[in-house]
C-alpha cells in the first residue's frame, strides 16, 4: 500500500511539473510573438479576433515546445537503465 501512495505522489508531482512547464512556455511564446509585426497581416489588428489568433498561436507554439522539452527529459531518464 505504501508503494501505491508513493507512486500516486510521484505521478501527481510529474503532472504538476508538466502543467507548469506548459504554462511557462505558453507565456514565453506570447512574449516572443509580441515582437512580430502581425498588424500588417490583419485587416483590423485591434479587434478581438486578432487578439484571439495571437493567443491561439501562443498556446499552440508554447504547447509544442513544452511537449518537446518534457519528452526530451523523459527520454533522457531512460538512459539510466542502460548503464
Amino acid at each position: 500500500m505504501d508503494y501505491l501512495n508513493q507512486m500516486n505522489a510521484t505521478m501527481g508531482l510529474k503532472g504538476l511539473l508538466n502543467i507548469v512547464v506548459v504554462l511557462v512556455f505558453i507565456a514565453v511564446s506570447w512574449w516572443a510573438l509580441q515582437e512580430l509585426k502581425l498588424e500588417s497581416i490583419f485587416k483590423r489588428p485591434k479587434t478581438a479576433q486578432a487578439k484571439l489568433l495571437q493567443i491561439l498561436l501562443s498556446v499552440a507554439l508554447g504547447y509544442q515546445i513544452a511537449r518537446f522539452i518534457i519528452d526530451y527529459l523523459e527520454w533522457s531518464t531512460w538512459f539510466s537503465g542502460m548503464f
